[in-house]
Formats: structure tokens, sequence, C-alpha cells
């Protein structure tokens, strides 16, 4: 059976919302937009790739599969990074979308999201790669359908934003790797510990 892997950049108070940019996702109020942009290093790309090249699929929700497939979807090709989330199989998970044809490659997710992700996971394949989406995140977690967690925990306090975890809901995880970046990021990967 396939993985489900999350990969995300936290900070250290656990928020997930909008590390790339100031107007990625305001929702809340949210105004700490960009929050990753000053301890970028070079592991942190080597990272993805890594956590990319073990994944034929990407599972999404919509304001996330919307920001990404706005930024990609029009790169012009030979571009390695565009062309890598361009060509991936992605899956978005929407109660809204009718139409998933603005990026290319993608095939929407709706009704019983739980069950069509497992069935998803019960397919062939390599693993089924999770970024941002926090809402699904949370839902994922709730049913235990995530399998592990690669974390970039950045040295910054954000005080409140959207976060991964839901309340109510533990879940027992095993520390398989570490990785401190001389940016002060630190990549931890954890995998779902199950009885």
């Amino acid at each position: 059976m396939r993985k489900i892997i999350v990969s995300e950049f936290m900070s250290l108070d656990g928020v997930v919302q909008a590390p790339g940019g100031a107007e990625e996702d305001t929702e809340g109020g949210f105004q700490q937009g960009g929050w990753t942009v000053p301890y970028w290093h070079d592991d942190i790309g080597t990272h993805f790739d890594a956590v990319m090249s073990e994944s034929d699929v990407m599972l999404l929700g919509r304001k996330t599969w919307q920001i990404h497939g706005g930024a990609f979807e029009p790169m012009e090709a030979g571009d390695p990074f565009g062309d890598l989330l361009n060509s991936i199989a992605k899956y978005v998970v929407s109660t809204t979308l009718t139409d998933v044809s603005a990026w290319r490659n993608s095939t929407l997710i709706n009704g019983d999201v739980v069950a069509q992700v497992r069935a998803l996971k019960a397919q062939p394949g390599k693993n089924i790669l999770i970024d941002g989406s926090s809402v699904l995140v949370q839902t994922l977690a709730r049913h235990d359908l995530v399998d592990e967690y690669h974390l970039l925990v950045y040295p910054v306090v954000l005080g409140g934003g959207k976060r991964i975890f839901p309340d109510g809901t533990r879940l027992d995880l095993t520390l398989v790797a570490t990785h401190a970046l001389p940016s002060g990021v630190v990549m931890l990967h954890y995998i779902r510990t199950r009885s």
C-alpha cells in the first residue's frame, strides 16, 4: 500500500500558513506571509527533490492547489521544478471546484474524501505527497491516513495561523531523522507509530 507523506514548512509554534509570500494566504487576517524567505538554504531544495522523487502523486487541498497551479502552470517548459510539478499527477480535494483544468494532470476528489483517499492509497504506485493543505491534512490525520511527516521547522514564532495537527487528536510519532541547517531550520522526519 502507498504511503501518504506530509511535507510542511512549519514555525516553532506549529503554523504552516503562507510560508512563501505576503499575499499567499491571508485568510483569518493572517499578515505574516513569507516567513520562510530569510531562512533559505539549498538543502531545503535538495530535501524537496528527494521527497518528490519517491512520490508519483500530489494530494492537495483546493487553496494550495490554486496557489501552486497559479505559480507553476504558466511556467515555460525547461524549468526543472516547474516541469516536475506540472507533470506529476495531482488530486485536488474540494467541495466547491467543478473544473480542475487550470492545472494540467489534475483530478478532482469530492464527496467522501476519506473513502476516496483510502482507495488512492490502495492503488499501486509510489508515495502520495501533500504539502500545505492544512484542512485536508487535519482530516487525514483524524482518520489515521498519514504515514509520515517531513517537517521543516523554522526559528520563528508567528503567534497564530493555520496548523496541520487537529485539536483533540492524539498522534504517536517516531522520530527517524533530523538535520539542522546553518540558517536555523531543523528538518524532522517522523513516521506514524501505530499499535
